[in-house]
């Protein structure tokens, strides 16, 4: 799909994210690239192949997307979110029952990666007034 296509904007993004499928028996870990309101690109390290549907949790959003495969390359799938369809909350919490202090150097990236798309939203609004204020000026 190239970018005139998509109907929404993406925003770069650096997401842990769990594909899950199977009625919740198969997951597989991936790393949300990109992502809009209406779909995301998802870069993953297994070579599993991948149903045309299933569900993305992501952790740091705390939220589960029904989501559509469109396209795949070497290491990277895009997908778009089914708007429709809501999957059980539950769902996402039992799949991804990870305790994160058994692992203090993951829960350290996950803070940092917090903490960035902090600030990078915080960028992202200085960025966009001073447009608004460019635009005013002219």
């Amino acid at each position: 799909m190239s970018i005139d296509q998509r109907q929404t904007v993406r925003m770069r993004t650096f997401l842990k994210g769990k594909i899950v499928f199977n009625n919740g028996r198969s997951t597989m870990d991936c790393l949300v690239r990109d992502m809009s309101g209406t779909g995301a690109r998802l870069e993953l390290s297994e070579t599993t192949t991948l149903p045309e549907a299933f569900d993305l949790y992501i952790q740091n959003k705390d939220q589960t997307y029904r989501s559509t495969l469109r396209w795949r390359r070497a290491n990277g799938v895009g997908v778009t979110f089914d708007m429709a369809a809501k999957p059980a909350p539950a769902l996402a919490r039992e799949v991804v029952a990870e305790p994160a202090a058994a692992d203090p150097s993951m829960t350290m990236l996950v803070r940092r990666i917090t903490e960035l798309e902090a600030e990078n939203a915080a960028l992202r609004s200085v960025i966009a007034s001073m447009g608004r204020a460019t635009s005013t000026a002219a």
